[in-house]
């Protein structure tokens, strides 16, 4: 059974705002919307605890945010098997993925699984175009020191016997 959150429509709108900024990124990679373009019309669910997230990919490479209908059952269902969000934050600091359980068209789930190793988002490229090259280098230099301090924080402090359990 399915928790209900107090605010549906807030949960939509963060769910829209991901979308926006995954098409952004889709957007500076010719490779990746090539990829998505031949699965056009395919949905992926991802979930994990209550948590929903139901896209389908779109004639564009892109991808547009569906909400969740039970009726239809989605191309590929991804299933995140980890309950715990510390675990998970873990091991993507680690750079790990997270332990997945799928379902579903296997062609699709190897498109996506392309996406996620060979797609980044060039923050500082993106920073450069708002503030100039020089101070966007300076920002992106600092702001790598900072996630490299907390990534160091977060595995020294996480429990070692909390490994990613494997999954079928």
């Amino acid at each position: 059974m399915a928790t209900q959150f107090p605010f549906p429509w807030l949960i939509d709108e963060a769910q829209q705002r991901v979308i926006l900024f995954i098409n952004h990124v889709l957007m500076q990679e010719p490779a990746a919307r090539e990829r998505l373009q031949r699965q056009k019309g395919r949905s992926i669910q991802l979930v994990w605890r209550d948590f929903v997230f139901q896209c389908v990919c779109t004639p564009a490479g892109l991808i547009e945010w569906t909400p969740s209908n039970e009726s239809t059952k989605p191309d590929l269902i991804l299933r995140v098997n980890e309950p715990s969000p510390f675990v998970l934050a873990k091991a993507v600091l680690q750079g790990d993925k997270p332990p997945i359980r799928i379902e579903g068209d296997v062609q699709l789930a190897a498109e996506i699984n392309w996406l996620i190793d060979h797609v980044r988002w060039d923050f500082e490229e993106d920073l450069s175009r708002i503030i100039g090259d020089a101070p966007a280098h300076m920002v992106a230099q600092n702001a790598k020191k900072v996630v490299d301090a907390l990534r160091s924080f977060v595995l020294n402090k996480m429990p070692t016997n909390s490994a990613p359990k494997e999954s079928l």
